[in-house]
């Protein structure tokens, strides 16, 4: 009776460990799945800061990626599973259509920072922030192409009216473009020159 009562609770304890062990699994499991903070609307790309010669003028240059459809949107990390998650649960598996970089060029003291790198032009200063160019490169890997604006508009102070500062908004459509794709945005000098290049990806 007693060897029968012992293998009973032999079984019993063998369980609980397979239950626990189980338990403790899945609790592992549930930790490697981890969520970013959510995405917003308007990003910061970052800055840079050019000296232009022979004028001898440091141009800022900010970058904003602007995506109204990434608003809420999360970035799910789940090892090789990664995912971006809309705000109302859906799977984006390619970057919407409207989406734009918003880029500012300034004479002014915008950043406190010193000039990376140097940029000869014929154009004085203003006229200079009126010509700049752009161009988008799509990373597939290690494979890239380019990809012209759809459009690109000055907003604020119209262009005719003298000014110190300008803000562009470059806008493309990505709809066909999945979301494991990267992006680097070059700014070109009135000459075809770069000036700088904001990146952005979301996985």
């Amino acid at each position: 009776m007693v060897k029968k009562t012992r293998a009973k609770c032999h079984y019993w304890l063998a369980g609980m460990v397979l239950m626990l062990s189980l338990c403790l699994l899945g609790v592992a499991t549930a930790s490697s799945s981890h969520i970013f903070p959510a995405y917003r609307w308007a990003t910061p790309a970052g800055y840079d800061v050019v000296l232009l010669k022979p004028a001898d003028t440091t141009i800022s240059l900010l970058g904003l990626i602007e995506c109204p459809e990434l608003e809420g949107a999360q970035q799910v990390d789940e090892g090789v599973k990664a995912r971006i998650v809309s705000a109302d649960g859906r799977t984006i598996t390619h970057f919407p259509s409207d989406f734009s970089f918003r880029i500012t060029a300034s004479l002014r003291k915008t950043v406190l920072a010193g000039a990376t790198a140097e940029v000869n032009s014929a154009y004085n200063p203003s006229d200079f922030l009126l010509k700049l160019k752009f161009s988008l490169k799509v990373y597939d890997g290690m494979e890239m192409r380019l990809l012209e604006p759809e459009s690109v508009q000055m907003i604020g102070v119209p262009g005719d009216i003298p000014y110190d500062e300008r803000v562009y908004r470059v806008s493309f459509n990505l709809s066909q473009i999945p979301v494991t794709d990267r992006f680097v945005l070059e700014v070109l000098s009135p000459e075809g020159e770069r000036l700088t290049r904001f990146h952005f990806g979301l996985l």
